[in-house]
């Protein structure tokens, strides 16, 4: 049989009898009609419609939760923090300590608390209350560089922990890494762009001892990106000191000073949403090219082996 078959191709071909598309063997095999593969654009687009009202929907309950979250935090949550939590506090601080001591207070716990990784936004906020633009200004970068400093020294005496512990999370061991890379400047930028980003900086402060950072870039960089941070902190203590003098004090309002708040908040949303904005999509540009640049090491010769040995060190 494999005889015979061989022989019918070779007096085809010998004859010149080639299969046209007239001809029935074409009509069979070498079909015209679109196949499968062509007509997968003219096959209904219904996943992806019902993917996006899907989406809608979602949108949709998300807002209309945020909307009654915030009409419950303004009727009922904003009252009771007032009434229990920041008058008391503001005439404890007001009667128990003086300015003085008070401030060595603030620059304590904003040095001690990154250690013990317990949010210090509280104490910015009264620092912000209580001093204003100035002092308050000057309380907070000595609080908030020395609890930058000692999370970072603590961090080079716990080094092998923190390395284990980071291979427990690859993505966020990749962000950080991306802090040693580069130069000086470039290590500046990149600290600078993690203080201003959403990435929790009391986990940065340790979690930057397993890169190659240097410490001056760091410090520096730090410094750089708390100063936006630092006005946010103030100018919200403002804020809340002034709504609650307005609610259970004597003082009143003005139409300028309305307009001022109002405007004023509105431009530190704006602020606060594109320094994060920013900080975010420049972090992830450089992750972008860090991923490219680890692909190119490795299409190389001998760059898969250099890219190991590189992350074994790291």
């Amino acid at each position: 049989m494999p005889n015979l078959c061989s022989e019918l191709e070779k007096h085809d071909t010998d004859s010149g009898h080639h299969p046209g598309e007239d001809s029935e063997y074409a009509r069979l095999v070498v079909s015209n009609e679109p196949t499968a593969d062509g007509m997968g654009i003219l096959q209904p687009r219904s996943p992806v419609r019902s993917k996006t009202f899907s989406w809608w929907i979602k949108a949709f309950v998300c807002c209309f939760l945020a909307i009654i979250l915030l009409i419950v935090f303004f009727k009922w949550g904003a009252p009771f923090l007032f009434e229990k939590v920041l008058i008391p506090t503001m005439r404890w601080e007001a009667t128990a300590f003086g300015r003085p001591i008070l401030a060595v207070v603030l620059v304590t716990s904003l040095a001690l608390f990154p250690v013990f990784l317990i949010p210090s936004g509280p104490s910015m906020w009264l620092a912000g209350m209580i001093f204003g633009y100035g002092l308050g200004f000057l309380i907070i970068m000595v609080g908030t560089t020395i609890g930058m400093v000692l999370p970072y020294l603590v961090g080079l005496l716990f080094h092998e922990r923190i390395h284990h512990w980071l291979r427990k999370w690859p993505q966020t061991a990749a962000v950080v890494r991306l802090a040693g890379e580069g130069d000086w400047f470039h290590q500046f930028k990149v600290v600078a762009l993690f203080r201003v980003s959403p990435f929790p900086y009391t986990i940065f402060n340790y979690a930057v001892v397993v890169t190659s950072m240097k410490f001056w870039p760091y410090l520096w960089g730090s410094i750089t990106g708390m100063i936006p941070e630092a006005f946010i902190y103030i100018y919200s203590g403002r804020l809340i000191r002034t709504l609650a003098d307005v609610s259970y004090g004597n003082h009143r309002f003005t139409t300028v000073e309305i307009v001022y708040n109002v405007v004023s908040f509105i431009i530190a949303i704006i602020t606060t949403i594109a320094f994060t904005v920013y900080a975010k999509r420049a972090l992830n540009d450089l992750g972008n090219r860090e991923t490219v640049v680890e692909d190119e090491h490795a299409s190389c010769p001998g760059g898969l082996e250099m890219e190991n040995l590189r992350y074994e060190k790291w």
